[in-house]
């Protein structure tokens, strides 16, 4: 959908809704681009904390090509004398750079580039369409792991009996994943004074009833509900690489995208394979489109809001589905997941949501095919 689509599709809000054609029909009829677009993310770090035994991990695009990414290769270079490798972490699809330096490496010598080229295309899967037998099928190893409750996404107590209530009555994949991403949308709030993305605490938010957070906070509740009503679900972490061709301010970035890590979720459904989901942008626009705090029934949520589950704008890449992410070589304990620029010493670790400390920053550009 271009800009002329997007202004079309909110100018005529009302005549579809008093026609009785509603959102959805026309959400869908406005087609996402098609076409792939090239990227080039570069991050470059250089390691301020005075401590020894100083590492660094760098999320990088995963390298399975899909429908709607692919052609990812990255290469490092690591100045100070100091040495990088490309691992992948047992368990997930994470991939990482890691680097360390020389204890007598300067600190102003100790630094990192990490550069990644990638294809996307817009992503949508037409859930008009009856179930497909030809669709793309997940093995049930996967399948089964994507059911499985995480340090901060349990699937027991009152997970799973908001759970239950939400999705009381309800058969299919399809029609629980809906019902829980109406509900995430309705009763979750963006906070704009959460650090980063936020935690993605589940049990934490639904028993305070503190529903307010940022995109790993909201997509962590649609993902942890999903698996406790049976339904494969997955956080997508990845970072925002250019503008929205959709006509949306808030739901874009481009050349320096050092704050633009954003969590999607995707569940999965026979017949179908892995459908994209993203409540949390539909909060965004709510909370950061121009001129700001829209209400649930303005045009542009709307239309986000039937968007949104099914489809998403590649603007975007995706790093890993990680949870619980031990990092390779660390010492401490693992994280919750790799989204960030993650640095530790002999010191401790190094807070990965202050880059200007930490020292680091993320651009993004399109390049010629």
């Amino acid at each position: 959908m271009d800009r002329r689509d997007f202004l079309r599709l909110t100018s005529v809000a009302g005549a579809l809704s008093a026609s009785g054609l509603g959102f959805e029909q026309a959400a869908r009829a406005a087609a996402l681009d098609s076409g792939w677009r090239t990227f080039e993310l570069v991050t470059e770090i250089h390691v301020l904390d005075p401590g020894k035994q100083a590492r660094v991990w760098v999320p990088v695009p995963f390298a399975q090509n899909t429908d709607y990414q692919r052609n990812a290769q990255t290469t490092w270079q690591v100045q100070g004398e100091g040495t990088g490798v490309l691992v992948q972490v047992p368990g997930y699809d994470v991939q990482t750079v890691v680097a360390q330096w020389p204890d007598n490496t300067p600190h102003a010598q100790r630094s990192l580039t990490v550069t990644s080229r990638f294809q996307t295309r817009d992503r949508r899967v037409d859930l008009s369409l009856p179930p497909n037998r030809h669709a793309p099928r997940e093995n049930r190893e996967t399948l089964r792991r994507y059911l499985q409750p995480t340090a901060l996404l349990p699937t027991d107590g009152i997970v799973k009996t908001t759970s239950d209530q939400i999705t009381r009555g309800l058969r299919g994949n399809i029609a629980k994943a809906r019902a829980i991403y109406e509900w995430v949308i309705d009763n979750t709030q963006r906070v704009a004074a959460t650090r980063g993305c936020g935690v993605g605490d589940v049990r934490y938010m639904l028993t305070t009833h503190n529903m307010g957070g940022k995109c790993a906070d909201i997509s962590a509740i649609f993902v942890a509900l999903s698996r406790a009503a049976g339904v494969p679900a997955r956080d997508a972490y990845g970072i925002r690489v250019a503008d929205s061709q959709l006509g949306y301010k808030s739901l874009g970035k481009s050349g320096d995208v050092t704050h633009a890590q954003h969590c999607r979720a995707e569940f999965y459904a026979e017949g179908y394979g892995w459908i994209p989901v993203d409540p949390a942008d539909v909060r965004k626009v709510m909370l950061e489109e121009p001129p700001g705090h829209l209400p649930m029934d303005n045009p542009q949520v709307q239309a986000a809001r039937v968007m949104l589950f099914g489809s998403w704008e590649m603007n975007w890449v995706a790093y890993n589905h990680g949870h619980d992410v031990s990092l390779p070589g660390s010492l401490l304990p693992a994280i919750p997941f790799l989204m960030y620029p993650n640095g530790e010493t002999s010191a401790g670790r190094i807070d990965s949501l202050d880059p200007d400390n930490f020292r680091y920053r993320i651009s993004a550009r399109p390049i010629s095919a």
